[in-house]
């Protein structure tokens, strides 16, 4: 008879799924500023299946690397683990910043999401609307529907401040030019990020150490289930909105079960029940350390956070150089 999936996940919180994260990182980290985001990436895909198939899940990815077609490993619908183990959904991002990596800038990460079977969103790999704040405010503080000045005035009288005291993070696209106007208009500050939109949603749980009160605008669906699991374990608020604009994209989305094609998802919503989220620095940032490689030894830096027991762990870990992802 399977273990209870709870009992299982107990288990492997604090170490079986920050080396999943680790090796994803290492891997990636060797190629830290070679310009190749595409080697970057496989490695650090290679490095994380290899590492999930030696633990005793069912595991099935439902955010990966894409569809089956598109991706040779990781991808959708991969089932990975031993298969001796309970029914889990997993969402990945073996390297969150493949062109932070490829330029050497911060925050590249290696990421991952656990939680019991049919409890993460099935997203389809398209854009997503997104608006994210950290713990502590009230229920329904922010909103997709309101307008960008109402949202960061809302926030400002949550917090006590003026609107000037308030900075978004905002990835850097055409498509955010009204949106970063309008932020500046209503006299925000914008902090502009050219990838990693899973640590500006992250960041927004501690402004005081980032300085980034909230995340707003437009970026990939699977990141935004990861960034939900993530404030499932250490609070705040996200909503997010698939962007499917074409005939395509809402055919994709109905075939992984969507239906509501209009739906503000929560992060309740997005990353139900209990829900382990992981993550590694690959290179430095503001919330994990990068790789560090010394003479004969590796250094990682790792976050595992788990939602039901808001337990956060801080994982400083010393790896032998060559030593095998076991």
């Amino acid at each position: 008879m399977n273990e209870p999936a709870a009992k299982v996940l107990d288990r492997i919180l604090a170490l079986e799924i920050a080396r999943v994260t680790e090796r994803a990182a290492i891997a990636a980290a060797r190629l830290r500023g070679r310009g190749d985001e595409v080697r970057a990436d496989q490695v650090a895909v290679d490095a994380m299946r290899r590492v999930l198939n030696t633990l005793d899940i069912d595991g099935t990815v439902v955010i990966g690397e894409g569809e089956r077609d598109e991706a040779p490993m990781l991808y959708i619908g991969e089932r990975v683990g031993t298969g001796r183990g309970p029914r889990v959904d997993i969402a990945l991002d073996p390297l969150e910043g493949t062109t932070l990596t490829a330029k050497g800038m911060p925050d590249a990460l290696a990421v991952i999401a656990l939680a019991e079977g049919g409890s993460l969103l099935h997203a389809p790999d398209v854009y997503m609307e997104k608006i994210a704040v950290g713990g502590g405010l009230p229920p329904g503080v922010v909103d997709l529907d309101r307008s960008v000045e109402e949202n960061l005035r809302s926030l400002a009288d949550a917090r006590g401040v003026p609107v000037s005291g308030i900075t978004a993070c905002i990835l850097d696209r055409p498509r955010h030019a009204d949106l970063i106007a309008a932020a500046r208009e209503a006299g925000a500050a914008v902090r502009l990020i050219t990838d990693g939109d899973i640590a500006g949603v992250i960041h927004t749980t501690n402004p005081q150490e980032t300085g980034i009160d909230i995340y707003m605008g437009i970026g990939g669906a699977p990141e935004g289930v990861l960034a939900a699991a993530a404030l499932r374990c250490i609070g705040g608020q996200i909503q997010g909105r698939l962007v499917l604009d074409t005939r395509e994209k809402r055919e994709r989305a109905q075939r992984m079960g969507i239906t509501d094609l209009d739906r503000k998802y929560t992060a309740e919503e997005m990353a139900a029940g209990d829900v382990m989220f992981a993550a590694t620095g690959v290179t430095n940032g503001t919330m994990l350390s990068g790789v560090r490689f010394g003479h004969g030894y590796i250094t990682t830096d790792t976050v595992v956070m788990r939602s039901s027991t808001g337990t956060v762990r801080w994982i400083k870990a010393r790896h032998r150089d060559g030593e095998k992802a076991t």
